[in-house]
């Protein structure tokens, strides 16, 4: 699966097939949320939450994909990610973008 972030892929004819995301919502326990909370008195990076954060967009990469090869895609293209606080300590990520079939090289 080809996954880009632009509306085409140099040198192929793409069939737009549609719509598809994935999304997740992550939260950290509290031993490290505590943690992470004393962190933000002396700076530094957030490691715990940043490694919650990747291991968002990574399932919600995999659900996209789902998505797009159940429609016999073989690209999605225009891919965006957001983010959002559903609460302290929980984020959701979504991600979407336009699968595609390539038609011609």
């Amino acid at each position: 699966m080809i996954l880009v972030n632009t509306d085409y892929i140099t040198g192929k004819k793409l069939e737009m097939l549609g719509l598809v995301k994935g999304s997740t919502i992550q939260s950290k326990n509290v031993v490290r949320d505590i943690s992470q909370g004393l962190k933000t008195l002396v700076g530094g990076e957030l490691k715990a939450y940043n490694e919650m954060m990747n291991d968002a967009r990574e399932l919600a990469t995999k659900r996209m994909v789902a998505e797009a090869e159940s429609l016999g895609a073989d690209a999605i293209v225009n891919i965006r990610y957001a983010s959002s606080s559903v609460m302290q300590g929980a984020a959701e990520v979504i991600v979407y973008g336009t699968a595609v079939k390539i038609t011609e090289q």
